[in-house]
This record gives structure tokens, sequence and C-alpha cells, in this order.
């Protein structure tokens, strides 16, 4: 690494200042970083800085000088340049290269801010000076709320300090609505009000800065989430800033200039962002994979995040903030020694697991026994270990470990991406014909889950992987393998404080219905299951979604599939008996079938006995080459299988495999469900023949098919051999500090602005290429065979293209690999008409016979009549004529934000109606709702009977739960309770 005394040289008295320090409390030299700080600071007031910390316990010397030379700066001077929504272009002439930053001596916003200090505040300083103070003493939600609603204007030009002082004891929902009245209908859109009614409901607020092209910044938020990520648990919301950097097409080639974003990002980059008295710094950027380009910016898949390392707020010197003092490399290390990894591209991926969606186990990890095992190693038939062409051995076990019974039942049932579905699942069913009954009966006893995805975060080590529950292990136990360990400890940094803790991603659940894929019918067909055969499935499955206008039995079901669409509204109004004639649920239903049809399109067929399942290494030992072990709802199972893992594109990712009954598995995991085993023993793991897939959560696709199994032939499984090798990296231990976070945030904005395509390139072409080969006969075997040499280039490619990310690889397709056309149901512009399988499902759906989707006339639910007071009427008249403004305000928003700005003024009526979130949270009586519910009922009725069906959803929406309720009481009939997971089950 580079000598920063020798890159940024300092006086000499300077100098022997920090040698002084550095020799009497045993600490480093102070890195390039701090060096930079004094140089901008001058000899006097570096001297005058380094006098006063000489006298303190120093835990960072780096990170001490950083903080008390910006304090320097920014509590006397930098309130008189710096704009509350973010540095102007304008306001600097500094110039950031992603290469290396300027050498001390360049023009910095920093260093005029000190020329500026010599001639003192003055008024219009103090003035800023006390609003920062004012803000800094205010809640941070507060605080962030009146920056959020200033749009792009400076505080001091919109707000005093008496308006701060005198709102700041305010309860939140009165607070919001003073702020929104005084600036934030002035100055940003309707649809950016944060109106919540539920600021107290313990859900993780999420703070957003929006960063423009020319570097100025502006506040978004609070937005209040049901999710948490271990960076927001350990450090606290308020200190987490999702960063937002836009894009605006402005040249010729409809982008900004990629050399401007890197000058006017990197100084953002370098300085920080700036909110009040607070300063947040890059920190951890992720990828969040394909996903279609939106029109709204805040909604690109890749996220970046800024954390809080300087405060000069008074209330968070009371506060033992953990990142307070330490410079970037010290806060990362706070959460894992990420700087242990081999290269830069791996540095991210692996630090980002910070950022997954998780639910904490509250244990104790000082008091667990983690045990570090070996894996299992792939062997010939003479024994040897088999090793790749790198020389490391290749592997049966790779991500998957074990866990203790005891601790295993500490974690939660049925969580998916951080989240328990168990959570508000159950249903009241009144007592009324139309389903049918099963007589069954289950008695569930408490087991533990099967398998748990996990995050580990110990001691600067980091984890990732899934633990198997094993009950011979000893209570408080944990035993990882090598391959789960991404991130190994320093133990240079073993006196260093941690955030330790186990984050449970997901949970092994009982599989939900399972549906074919494009490419999995492509794979299918291929290998001899007739189109016929799809056909006819696709056939039924558009009868039955013909049919919910008028069966219950089918309408409950895909209105429980689509559940999450509408908080299952449709399936709570078809419980609790109301008729399916009804015209607002007709037209919900309709709404549905629109959505069953557009999957069906896409390839989207329901299929009997097939389940997507959790995978992992068979811990007895007992499974033979070929053979699997599954556990279902009833128990193991046993016969042939087809077994596959999406996104598998080669012609031998679909397995012909034999489920085995292991008798020994039993006493390891006793009644927990749901998994399948795949054996240690063989030359080569089998999940790693189904692209390139291992047990780190993955999901696998099984089937029992009887027909399948009879019609499909499997081919040769997939082996990789037009492999891309990655190049060769620097370590980030190789880089300077400065020249680190150069290339941390260079990999940011190249992965943000100049995404690779090659996956999206691989694939389309791929599909292109195989729905030729599925139509071409046996006299075209000279085409079918240069077709099947290119399929396998793509599928090589794009697996490369899926872990380009951690491996620093840079993945094209060459042209002769791209197709130039492409079948009719990709919906492309270059297309020709498809003939396939998949052009028969996509031609069949479309020209299906379309019901009437929507009833013209607007009737009242006989039950429903009757008088309602005056007075109640009239205030939900004047109540929805303010929903239907308000509504229209968040329908002109785009994406994600429209949905959002939606689904808070549902929420603003519903608390209205009940004083809470929900009807079951309410503490009014059921007269006070029923009389309200119904008011809503008739007043939306009445303006739907002239503007259409559609309008009748304001009632449904805010007081569907409460006329539910009614209508199954006035039907004189009982009600049942049962989860979702269970009705899904019996309708199956």
């Amino acid at each position: 690494m580079a000598d920063p005394s020798a890159e940024v040289p300092l006086p000499v008295s300077v100098e022997e200042m920090l040698r002084t320090i550095c020799e009497q409390q045993s600490l480093p030299p102070a890195e390039m970083s701090a060096r930079r700080e004094l140089a901008l600071l001058g000899e006097e007031a570096s001297l005058q800085l380094l006098r006063r910390i000489s006298g303190q316990r120093i835990r960072s010397l780096t990170g001490f000088i950083i903080y008390m030379a910006r304090s320097v700066c920014t509590t006397v001077s930098s309130r008189k340049s710096v704009c509350f929504s973010g540095p102007r272009s304008s306001e600097s002439s500094v110039s950031v290269s992603m290469r290396g930053y300027d050498d001390a001596t360049s023009h910095s916003p920093r260093l005029e801010r000190l020329n500026r200090q010599k001639s003192g505040l003055g008024l219009e300083g103090m003035s800023r000076e006390s609003l920062l103070m004012a803000l800094g003493e205010l809640e941070f939600r507060k605080a962030f709320l009146i920056l959020s609603y200033i749009g792009k204007n400076r505080l001091e030009d919109v707000m005093t300090v008496e308006t701060i002082k005198k709102i700041r004891n305010l309860p939140m929902v009165k607070f919001e609505s003073e702020v929104w009245n005084d600036i934030g209908c002035h100055y940003v859109e309707h649809a950016d009000r944060m109106k919540f009614l539920d600021w107290d409901s313990g859900k993780t607020y999420l703070y957003h800065c929006l960063v423009d092209p020319d570097g100025s910044y502006s506040f978004k938020g609070p937005y209040l989430d049901t999710k948490k990520t271990h960076l927001q648990r350990v450090l606290g919301d308020d200190k987490v800033l999702i960063v937002k950097f836009i894009q605006e097409s402005t040249n010729r080639n409809g982008s900004t200039s990629y050399n401007i974003l890197n000058t006017n990002y990197g100084r953002i980059a370098k300085e920080g962002i700036l909110l009040g008295l607070l300063r947040y710094h890059f920190f951890v950027f992720k990828d969040g994979g394909k996903e279609k380009k939106r029109k709204n910016p805040a909604s690109s898949p890749v996220k970046c995040y800024f954390v809080c390392l300087e405060s000069n707020v008074s209330l968070d010197e009371k506060t033992q903030y953990i990142l307070f003092n330490k410079s970037v490399h010290e806060a990362r290390s706070v959460f894992m020694h990420v700087h242990t990894v081999s290269s830069i591209s791996k540095y991210m991926a692996r630090f980002s697991l910070i950022l997954s969606k998780t639910i904490k186990l509250e244990v104790d990890l000082a008091s667990v026994d983690i045990q570090k095992i070996e894996d299992e190693p792939c062997r010939d038939e003479d024994g040897h270990i088999i090793c790749n062409e790198g020389g490391e051995p290749l592997i049966h076990t790779n991500g998957t470990g074990f866990i203790s019974e005891d601790l295993a039942l500490k974690c939660p049932m049925n969580v998916v991406k951080g989240k328990n579905l168990k959570q508000g699942e159950i249903m009241r069913i009144s007592g009324h014909d139309g389903i049918e009954e099963k007589s069954e009966l289950r008695w569930y006893i408490q087991e533990p889950p099967l398998l748990i995805q996990f995050r580990l975060f110990n001691n600067g080590c980091a984890v990732k992987g899934t633990f198997l529950v094993n009950k011979k292990l000893p209570p408080k136990t944990i035993q990882i393998r090598r391959s789960m360990i991404k991130v190994e400890a320093d133990p240079k940094l073993s006196y260093v404080r941690t955030a330790n803790s186990l984050e449970i991603v997901a949970t092994s659940n009982q599989p939900r219905k399972s549906y074919l894929s494009k490419y999995l019918i492509a794979l299918l067909n291929y290998g001899g299951v007739p189109t016929d055969y799809f056909m006819n499935l696709l056939m039924n499955a558009l009868d039955e979604a013909q049919s919910i206008h008028s069966n219950k039995r089918a309408a409950l079901k895909v209105a429980l599939k689509y559940g999450d669409m509408d908080d299952f509204l449709v399936s709570r109004m078809i419980l609790c008996g109301i008729p399916l004639e009804e015209p607002y649920l007709q037209t919900r239903l309709s709404v549905l079938m629109r959505e069953e049809r557009k999957g069906l399109k896409a390839g989207k067929i329901p299929m009997s006995e097939c389940y997507y399942l959790m995978g992992t290494a068979d811990p007895t030992g007992m499974l033979g080459m070929n053979e699997i072990c599954v556990i279902l709802d009833s128990g193991q199972i046993s016969g042939k299988v087809l077994v596959y893992k999406n996104p598998g594109l080669h012609f031998g990712d679909i397995h012909v495999l034999t489920a085995t009954y292991v008798k020994e598995l039993e006493s390891i995991v006793g009644n927990a469900k749901y998994a399948i085993f795949f054996p240690i023993k063989g030359p080569r793991s089998l999940a790693d023949e189904m692209a390139n897939s291992d047990f780190d959560g993955d999901l696998y696709w099984v089937s029992r098919n009887p027909q399948l199994l009879d019609y499909f032939r499997p081919s040769k499984p997939w082996k990789q051999t037009y492999s891309k090798k990655a190049p060769c990296h620097r370590k980030p231990i190789d880089f300077s500090a400065e020249e680190l976070e150069n290339q941390l945030f260079h990999l940011f904005l190249t992965t943000k602005f100049e995404p690779s395509k090659a996956l999206g390139i691989a694939a389309d072409s791929w599909l292109a290429f195989m729905d030729r080969l599925l139509t071409l006969g046996d006299e075209c075997s000279s085409e079918k065979e240069c077709l099947k040499k290119k399929m396998l280039q793509l599928v090589d490619t794009y697996y490369d293209a899926l872990d380009a990310p951690k491996n620093g690889i840079k993945v094209e397709v060459p042209k002769c690999l791209q197709a130039e056309k492409f079948p009719h149901f990709m919906e492309r512009m270059n297309k020709y008409n498809s003939t396939s399988v998949l052009g028969l499902i996509y031609d069949e759906v479309n020209s299906f016979q379309k019901a009437n989707l929507s009833s013209t006339e607007v009737w009242k639910l006989f039950c429903f009549d009757g008088e309602v007071a005056e007075a109640c009427m009239e205030k939900w008249q004047m109540h929805y004529n303010e929903y239907r403004d308000e509504m229209k305000s968040a329908m002109e928003l785009d994406g994600e934000a429209k949905n959002a700005s939606a689904n808070e003024v549902i929420q603003k009526y519903k608390q209205l109606l009940y004083g809470a979130a929900n009807f079951e949270q309410s503490s009014r009586t059921r007269q006070e709702i029923f009389e309200d519910s119904l008011a809503i009922y008739h007043v939306c009725y009445d303006y739907a009977r002239t503007k259409g069906v559609e309008k009748c959803s304001f009632a449904w929406k805010v007081a569907g739960e409460a006329l539910c309720m009614l209508y199954t009481i006035k039907q004189d009939g009982g009600s049942i309770i049962c989860s979702q997971s269970i009705l899904r089950e019996l309708l199956s």
C-alpha cells in the first residue's frame, strides 16, 4: 500500500504531533484521508486540533481526525454554503476522478468554507446555525419530514426557529399535518405527502435521498415498511439513508455523459451527504437483480446505502452510537471483516449480505457453540477426491450445515424473504354451502423448520447458507462448513467490537400449487412430453378461469392465489357468503381472471403432483448416486421423480432420480417436513449438474406426475465447456483506504448506469433457438445440430453471467450467438409466427372466449337496506369527495410511487372508520363501525350507479372487513376460523 506521508506531506510540526500521539496511545499512523483533512486545515489549525484530541482516549486516530476536522468546517461556516437540497454543481469546481481524488492542494468546497470563516458568520449565518440547532433537537423522523417537505429550497428560506419550537412536541400525525400545511403543500407534489396514521406502529422507517446528475440532492420520506435488514437493526433506521442516483437522458445517445456522472456523483461519494447536522457516507450497495426498467427513477434494482458517521446533534452526544468517530473501513468492520475477501467484486457481493430482509433469531451467540466442520468432497470410484481446474476439491455439501433442535425451535415457521407469513393469515369462514367439506381434523405438534436459510455475522466472519435441524446435536450448537463462510475474520481485528447476529431469511415451507414456466415447458417438450399434453393442461386451466364468475370453488381458488393484490378482500367476500353476482365482486373476479390469463399466456400452467422444495445434502450418507429423499406433508415418498432447478436452460438440467426412503434420517430431523435431500456420493454434486446450483436456499422443482415420468427422456447433464475464466484481481487490502473507496463507488456507478445485458440476451436468444429447434423435423438434422451447438454455448454464457457480479468477469454474448428474430409469444419487434408448443399456448389463450368483464348494472345487497343517520351519511359523503381528489392525485404517479400513494390514501380512511389499522384492532363498538360502514356503502353505490361499478371500490377497500362481518351476522350464520394455508390445501 502507498505511504501516506509521501502521498500527503504535512508540516514538520504537524508530523511531530502526530508521531507523539501515536507513540503515547500505541496507535497506527493516520491514514491518507485524515492527512488530507489536516492539509486542508493548514498548519496552525491542524496543531490546534491535534492538541485538543491528544488529551482524549482515541480508538481510531484516522476517524477522530476526520470527524474533528469536518466539525470545524461544518459547525462554523459550512451552513453558509450548504443548501439542504444538496450542493449545486455551480457551488464547487472540484473535479473528482474515480481513479483517484485530487491532491490536497486542489480547489475544495471545504477550503472555501474555511476561507469564508475569517469574515465571520453574520446575521444570516447565525440564523442558519440556530435553525440547524433547533432541527437537531427534534426527533429524527420529524426533522427529516421537514427537510423532505422543503423540496429543493433552502431551510432558512421557508422555516423559522420559532415554528420548529412551536410544533416540536406535537404527536406525529398532528406534526405532519402542520408541516404539510405550512410548507409541504407549497414545495412538493401532493403524492409525496407522508400522511400515515400508524407512525408508531413499530414499522421500519425508510429515509430516501434523490441525487440529481448535477450533484444536488433532496430528501423523500420517511416511508414505512414491515421488513428490516441487519444494517437497520444495528445502526437504527435514522442512521441509514437510501440514496438513489438519477440518470437523465441529455445527449444524443439518450444518456447523461458517464464522465459527468463520475465527477458529480464522485463528489458526493467523497464529501458525503449533509442532513441537518448529520453527515452520511457511502457504505454499501446491492444489485437487486434483473428487472424491467421502470419510469420511476426511485425503483432501480441497484440500491445504494449511505450511513451516518458524523454528528453535531446534541442528542447524539448522549448516545453510544457504534459508528461515531470511525472511518468507513472501521465502520464496515463492525459488520464483517470484508477487506479479507479476494477481490473488489466479491467485496460488495459479500458485504451486501447485511441488506438481506431478515428476521433476527433471538439468541445470545456468545452462549452458542459454533463449530466448523469440513465439506464432503466428491470422489471417484476409487475414493480419490476430485478437483476442479483450479485444484480445488469439488464438494457435495456446498452451502448447508446443521443447527440443534432447541435453536431451530426459536425460529418462526413459514418465513419467506424475511417475513413471517403466518402473521395475519387467519380468515373467518361463515357457515354456508358452496364449498366442499373435508371431515379431517389435524392436530399439529410443534416441530421446528426442517431447513433454515440464514445469514450469520459473528466476530467479523460472515456465513451464508442453510441449517438442517439435527436432533443429535447438543443444545445450543451450530455447525457450519467451509463452503458457507463467505468472509473470514481478520485476527488483527480480534479486539474490535462487532455486531453479531443470526438472521433468518426463509424456512422450508409447505409448497404451494406448482406452475410450469416457458423454459420448463420447452425442456420437457424437447425431452419427449407431447404438445397435446400441455394443451390439455392449458384447456383445463382456461375452463376453470372462465368459471370463476359462477363457481364459488373456482372463484375462491383464484382469489386466494392473487390475495396479495387486494389483501384477500375477494376471498373474504366469497367466504362470508356474498353472492358471486354482486356487482363489485363480479368486477374484481374479472380483474383476477385477466391476471390468470396473463400468467397462462406466459406458460404459467398449473400442474398436479409437482412441488418447489428447498434442497440440502443427505446427512446420513445412505443415499446412493441418483437417489434422493423427498419429505412432504405425509412424510418421505418413494419412486421415480423429475428434479429441476430454475433457471436451468441446459437439455440435461431436468434429472430423472429415484426418491428413496431413508429410515436413519428420522432420528436426525424427526417429523420436520418439506425438503429434498441429495446424495453425498459420486464424482459430482447433483445440484451442481442443475444450473450450477448449491444448497444455500435454492428451491428445486420436484415432480412425481406419472404422465410426465412416462413421457420424459433425460439428456446428459450439463458440464461447462465454454468457460470464461476470471481475471486476476488486486485484493482489497492492496489498496489504500481512498483508492478502495474510489474502486467501490466506481463499481456501483458501473453496475447502476452500465449494467451488463448478457444475461437477458443469452436467455432470449436461447429461447428463440429452442423455439426453432422444437419445430424442426428429422429432415433438418444439420440445422438442428447447429442450433444445439449455439444453445450449449449460450447456456455456458448464461451461467457465467449469473455469477459475473461476484466473480468480476465481464460476460458478452457474441453476435453469432444472438438471435435476429424472435417467436411472436416473446412480444418483440423482430418477430415471426411460432408453431411450437409455446406459440400454440400463447395463441390459445388469446383466442379463448372472453367473458363479460364487468357488470353494467349496479345494485345493492338486500340485507344492507335500512335507514342510516343523515349526519353519518353527510360525514361520509364529505370524506368520499375528499378521497376521490386524493386518489386522483395518487393515480397520476408512476410505478411503485403510484401504488404506495394509493395504499396510503386507503389506509387513511380505514383509520377514520376503525380508529385503528383494521377492524380487528379497533376499539370502537361494532354498532358504530357498522353504521359508518353502511353509510360508506350507500354513498359509494349511489355514486356508482351513474359513474360505473368501479366506483364501488372505496366501500370495500375501506369498510370491507366490517361489511363482510355485518353480512354474515345478517344471514344468521355462524362462522369458523381457518388459516389461509389450510384453506389452500383443502381447495388444492
